[in-house]
């Protein structure tokens, strides 16, 4: 190289070239520079690199030689590159000794003199190698900056090279070029010879063309096109320049057979690994700027972005900012900016630059996302100076930029905000105190907002609402409160805060008050409770707490309450109830209460008032006063007596009236030192306390004991005495249902009961009052507990074993005889605590008595799938199940509580409908649900058949409404879906108590009633059919004879279509009731096809009566109208077929859904749900009217005909036997329907059953009489097809016999009115010749 004293320029390009010759080359590297004239060149091979090249054979070999040439003249630069690029490669070499091509010259690196300095700088796709960038001094400005890839300008060559090296890893170019020859078929067959002919032929010139680049690897062809011949294919080698490019393309062009007519012009290149392309932000919200930096080192301005999603180019626009430039003569970046991005903007975007033949493509996709930010609940704060924070989180932990706080309400209440950027969270930190919530702002709503803001301009908020409430002044009913047991009274609490999360009272003893005692109400500027107590007694007395809570604020209002000792009037005993005395007789009447308080107590008479006795006895204390009947104005009188009990506050009670009749002595026939007097018949009552039953004083017997006057003694007529220790039992019941802390004593209390009555057992089953007494008990406690416990409900149903086993049940048929409802109000009671039910922490729970069962889930999240619950009483031989199915289960609310209660003995208890004779025969299993249901609730039973032959089953629900609100079996909702077997299969819609009754209502298997319906369906229907059937075989004989006109052609048309339409109706008629008949499990879809096709074929034959009688009327009074056959018969099949499809389509569409388009019981339409048997009724009654309309005009217009109507004698024969044909048959299958009709509801005659199923059974052979044999030309045309002489001899003989003359011949009183009436004389049958 020139010394540094002198100006010179240099420049190094690397040689490669190929030689079949052997070398054995050891050369040392060393500089031999030339002087370089203007007009001459003179080369010196330069090798930096030490190569030893052995090979042995002819195959050619290629090198690649760094050649270093200076030249004084800068301005030689230019032409000598020119002249390298003009070359035309390969350069076979002359020399004698090695036969060498050069394949490529490429220029690599440039060293300019730059001041006094020589800077050295790379060629396109070269750069210096790291190492040497870290040893040398670099460039300033001039790309002179390295990195781990090395740097592009040294400001000096250095001393022991190499020059600038191949830039960059190796890329795939993925290329193509056209064939101008039309595209052969075979090219699409990669297996084809001509396929692979073609690749051959191509890769060889691709192979020899382009190994001239640098670092070239490899060339393949990857396929075949159309439009002309797209070749594509694919080079492997570091970046090359477009010049390189070009010469390769040259010489792929010049090693390829011309007949493949390639053109040099369709060569098109593309890359995609030599473009970095980058995104800012990284995360990209709604909002931001966002920038998509595309950067190549290929220079070029022809940048262009393609939005995928979008399918267009991305232009300059008020959102889309499209910026390109070039950094130091070395780099190209494009900017695209997206301002305000949305996630409309989200997608793949392509960064695509062109140069010359080279497409460099870049793709990237960004992802937008909306700011999500966490939040704080809706809060309510009290003003009490305590801090409270408000949290906002953002789902994504980003750098934000800032996070603002903002409020908005009718009150300023600031707060401290404190973000961490650590954990993308803001808290905001708020303290309230009475001065910034003034008197009346309690229950304001202050809305904050906190506001996330990136570096780049997106901006998300999340409003958090903060209720603030001032602490409660609560002020109370003011004075004292003093009552005397049983008089009621009431305290109002009042609150000048709306905002409240509970309301309860307190005893001073901290026992809540039951909450049906008070009620609660909130207005907009107050909240108020109020405490009601209708019946006081002694357990009110003491102080009570109104509290008011909200949070952990707590505001409280204190009042006291006296209550005065006073008995309750029910808690006074007295006797006699009802009494007898002689006018002049004394009789002693006492009242007794089961304490000793000071009383003033009084009797009193009408206006009289007596002093009474006072008498201690134990536990009772008892007033007597002794009456003295001296006074004959008090003789035949009834009078009644009252005894009155005044306390210290001057507050009174009246006890229960006590009747005194004064009888003449001469009338009693029965005295009793206990019981009393008597006149014969007499009937009184005694509390059984007073009778001449034993009885302790301290622990009384309840009840009362009835005794009439028999003869000269008194005889028991009823006992309802309750047993001391459940009358005991029911006093306690009585109280606690008026106790304010009723909950708590309800489980002790229940305890007790299950424990007792197991005790008295043998008490309840000589004592229907003792069992009265219990039911009333149940019933009382049922009324008490918002939830129960697993343990209270073992001991409620542990006492309802008790008194539902079979010891008990002659008990429950003496209080049945007596017309009381203890047993339903039994199953309300069970039903009403059941519904109260709370398993805790338990999902399913079961209790097993030998009288009762019970199981129940509670409905969580994802559980059950579905409910079934089953029961087994092997005592009682019974067993039923309980399922609902998983879609009822979903409708319910999470918690909510299923309880099914099963009762083997119950079915003998309930009260039976004795009027109609229905009985259970069944458990009785009672489902009820915790929450309300407002929709139709689903529940399948299963329960065993104890009637095995299954006459009149019916599913039934226990309905508490029936009777007065007594109850009885209803079948609403509930239908039979199923018997199989021992198992009968019911589905009801709705929720209660369920059994399956069986009801003799419906004939029994051996009654007369039965038997005879039977034998008329079958022999009726038997008829039918053989007459249906031989009505189609005589229109079959005489067709030809009797539809020479078209009236006729069309009337035998609708005989045939109504004969087959009722023969195919009745067919599907017996199908359906032998599988009911014969209790076969009804198949759903068999039974609903068996129901579409009886209706749609019975409504046929009404369509073709109508298409009859239509016809009527149009040959009549449009007689001068003329219409074709084909016309008339297109209306007939229409009309007759058309309807009745439409009607039967429709009926089962919009019933069948909702499974209510069969019965229950029976194949055919339903009544009690849908009513979809007027989609028979009504079209069939509207067709009977409209033929007898028909018919009255018609017959009007034969009788009077006006002029020129006067239709062919043969047609009007016709005519006339059309009319008589709807005359008869249109009332025959009218009244048949109308009698149907009628069996539809309930309480009907048999008669009507009798009367349809006669009609029904014989429509066949009134179509046979009346619609065919009645038709003089049918009965000509048989003649005409049988022996003369035996239908003469039988026609001679039918009009000989007078008296006996069928009433349907042509000769009858009968068929003669009907022919005069249709202007036709009766004459004898005239016989055609022989």
């Amino acid at each position: 190289m020139k010394s540094p004293g002198r100006t010179t320029l240099c420049f190094m390009f690397i040689v490669i070239y190929s030689s079949q010759a052997t070398l054995n080359l050891n050369l040392e590297p060393i500089v031999h520079p030339s002087i370089l004239s203007e007009h001459a060149l003179a080369e010196e091979e330069l090798l930096r690199q030490k190569r030893a090249v052995a090979t042995s054979g002819p195959t050619a070999k290629e090198y690649i030689v760094e050649i270093e040439i200076s030249f004084e003249n800068t301005s030689s630069l230019e032409p000598i590159k020119a002249y390298l690029n003009n070359l035309s490669f390969p350069i076979q070499g002359n020399s004698t000794d090695l036969a060498a091509n050069i394949l490529s010259i490429e220029v690599t690196t440039v060293c300019r003199p730059a001041g006094n300095e020589v800077w050295c700088s790379c060629e396109t796709g070269y750069r210096w190698p790291w190492e040497r960038c870290l040893h040398n001094l670099t460039c300033q400005g001039h790309g002179g900056s390295f990195s781990g890839h090395g740097c592009s300008c040294l400001k000096r060559l250095p001393p022991k090279g190499p020059f600038c090296q191949l830039q960059g890893a190796d890329v795939t170019l993925r290329m193509s070029v056209r064939l101008n020859v039309a595209f052969p078929e075979d090219l699409k067959n990669s297996s084809s010879a001509l396929y692979r002919s073609y690749k051959t032929d191509l890769e060889t010139a691709f192979w020899k063309g382009y190994r001239i680049l640098p670092g070239f690897k490899w060339v393949t062809v990857t396929g075949f096109r159309p439009g002309s011949v797209i070749v594509t294919y694919e080079v492997k080698s570091t970046t090359a320049s477009p010049e390189l490019m070009h010469k390769a393309n040259e010489q792929v062009i010049q090693s390829l057979n011309q007949t493949y007519k390639m053109d040099y012009n369709s060569f098109q290149a593309v890359t995609s690994n030599e473009t970095k392309f980058s995104v800012i932000p990284e995360t990209i919200f709604e909002g931001d700027t966002v920038t998509l930096v595309c950067e190549t080192e290929v220079l070029s301005s022809n940048v262009s972005w393609h939005h995928v999603e979008r399918h267009r180019d991305i232009q300059n626009s008020s959102r889309f900012s499209v910026y390109t430039s070039i950094l130091n003569n070395m780099t190209s970046v494009s900017r695209l900016t997206i301002n305000s991005a949305t996630q409309a903007d989200a997608g793949e975007y392509i960064c695509k630059l062109i140069i010359d033949i080279f497409e460099y493509e870049s793709r990237n996709k960004i992802d937008i996302s909306p700011i999500k930010i966490l939040a704080s609940e809706e809060m309510k704060v009290m003003c009490d100076n305590n801090p409270v924070s408000l949290t906002c989180c953002s789902e994504k932990n980003v750098n934000w930029s800032n996070v603002e706080w903002k409020q908005e309400g009718k009150i300023n209440i600031p707060g401290n905000p404190e973000t961490n950027p650590n954990s993308s969270c803001s808290r905001y930190t708020i303290k309230a105190d009475g001065t910034q919530c003034p008197s009346g702002s309690s229950g304001t709503r202050v809305v904050y907002t906190c506001e996330f803001i990136s570096a780049h301009g997106a901006r998300g908020s999340k409003d958090v609402g903060v209720t603030f409430t001032s602490t409660a002044n609560v002020t109370i009913t003011p004075g004292p409160i003093s009552v005397s047991e049983g008089q009621n009274f009431s305290i109002k609490c009042i609150s000048d805060v709306s905002n409240f999360d509970e309301v309860y009272w307190n005893t001073s003893a901290g026992i809540k008050v039951y909450r049906r005692f008070y009620t609660t109400r909130r207005y907009p500027d107050r909240a108020e409770s109020v405490l009601r107590v209708g019946t006081s007694t002694r357990e009110w007395n003491g102080t009570y707490h109104c509290i008011f809570r909200y949070k952990n604020s707590y505001s409280v209002a204190t009042k006291d309450i006296t209550v005065h000792p006073l008995p309750l009037q029910s808690n006074i005993m007295v006797d006699p109830l009802e009494a007898s005395v002689p006018c002049k007789g004394s009789h002693s009447f006492k009242c007794c209460i089961e304490e000793d308080e000071d009383y003033r107590v009084t009797f009193q008479m009408e206006s009289l008032s007596f002093p009474a006795a006072k008498e201690v006895n134990e536990k009772q204390v008892c007033y007597k006063y002794n009456f003295m009947g001296n006074s004959t104005s008090w003789c035949s009188k009834n009078v009644e007596m009252f005894c009155y009990f005044t306390n210290a506050a001057n507050n009174s009670v009246r006890s229960s009236s006590m009747k005194l009749n004064l009888v003449p002595g001469k009338n009693i026939t029965c005295q009793d030192p206990i019981i009393g007097v008597g006149e014969p018949g007499k009937v009184i009552q005694k509390l059984c306390q007073f009778s001449n039953i034993p009885s302790s004083p301290g622990n009384p017997i309840g009840g009362i004991i009835t005794y009439k006057c028999e003869g000269s003694r008194w005889k028991v007529k009823r006992n309802d005495c309750i047993s001391a220790s459940i009358n005991s039992l029911l006093r306690l019941a009585k109280a606690l249902i008026r106790s304010p802390s009723q909950e708590e004593k309800l489980p002790t209390y229940l305890q007790n009961l299950s424990i007792s009555t197991g005790n008295v057992e043998h008490e309840i089953k000589s004592s229907p009052g003792s069992l009265g007494a219990i039911i009333n008990i149940l019933d009382l406690l049922s009324t008490v507990p918002t939830q129960v416990n697993s343990k209270m409900m073992m001991h409620f149903l542990s006492t309802v074993n008790v008194i539902l086993g079979k010891p008990i049940l002659k008990t429950w048929k003496t209080l049945q005889q007596q017309q009381t409802n203890e047993s339903s109000q039994l199953l309300d009671s069970v039903e009403r605590f059941s519904r109260a039910l709370q398993s805790g922490n338990s999902t399913s729970l079961s209790i097993s008595h030998t009288n009762v069962q019970m199981k129940s889930i509670v409905i969580k999240t994802g559980y059950p799938r579905n409910y079934k619950q089953n029961f087994v009483f092997s005592d009682s031989d019974l067993w039923g199940n309980v399922a609902i199915d998983k879609c009822q289960l979903e409708s319910l609310q999470p918690g909510t509580s299923i309880v099914t209660v099963a009762f083997p003995t119950l079915k003998a208890i309930l009260a039976q409908d004795m009027q109609a004779k229905n009985f259970a025969d069944s458990l009785v299993m009672t489902t009820t649900v915790s929450h309300n249901i407002t929709m139709p609730f689903r529940i399948s039973m299963t329960f065993k058949n104890n009637n095995p032959a299954g006459w009149g089953l019916r599913c039934v629900f226990w309905n508490f409404n029936l009777a007065n609100h007594t109850g009885g079996w209803d079948s609403s909702g509930c239908y039979v879906k199923k018997v199989d077997g021992d198992s009968i299969s019911c589905n009801c819609d709705h929720l209660t108590s369920f059994s399956i009754l069986m009801s003799p209502d419906s004939p029994d298997p051996g009654s007369l009633l039965k038997i005879l319906l039977d034998i008329i369906s079958y022999i009726g229907l038997g008829f039918s059919i053989l007459s249906l059937a031989a009505c189609l075989v005589v229109e079959s004989v005489v067709w030809k004879s009797v539809t020479k006109n078209r009236t006729s052609y069309m009337r035998h048309i609708c005989i045939v279509n109504i004969a087959a339409s009722l023969l195919v109706a009745d067919t599907w008629f017996i199908v359906a009731a032998t599988i009911h008949d014969h209790h076969y499990p009804l198949s759903e879809t068999a039974c609903v096809a068996a129901t579409f096709f009886i209706h749609f074929f019975y409504l046929s034959v009404f369509f073709w009566m109508l298409t009859l009688g239509l016809m009527l009327f149009y040959r009549l009074v449009f007689i001068l109208h003329d219409t074709s056959k084909s016309t008339q018969k297109a209306i007939a099949f229409s009309l007759g077929y058309g309807c009745p499809l439409v009607i039967s389509v429709i009926t089962v569409g919009a019933t069948q859904p909702r499974e209510v388009y069969t019965r229950k019981n029976a194949c055919w339409l339903n009544w009690e749900d849908t009513k979809a048997l007027l989609a028979f009724v009504i079209p069939a009654l509207i067709i009977v009217v409209v033929n007898v309309t028909i018919t009255i005009v018609v017959i009007t217009k034969i009788l009077r005909p006006s002029i020129g109507d006067k239709p062919s004698r043969q047609e009007k024969s016709s005519l006339f036997q059309i009319s008589k044909s709807i005359g008869v048959l249109t009332p025959l299958l009218g009244l048949t329907w109308g009698f149907g009709l009628a069996t539809v509801f309930q309480g009907n005659s048999a008669v009507f059953h009798i009367i349809f199923t006669l009609l029904n059974a014989f429509q066949g052979l009134f179509i046979l009489l009346f619609g065919c044999l009645w038709d003089q030309k049918v009965q000509e045309a048989l003649l005409n097809k049988f022996s003369l002489s035996r239908w003469s001899s039988q026609h001679s003989k039918s009009t000989s016999l007078g008296s006996s003359t069928p009433v349907f011949s042509m000769s009858s009183p009968i068929s003669r009115r009907l022919n005069n009436l249709f202007g036709k004389t009766a004459a004898p049958l005239a016989l055609p010749r022989q």
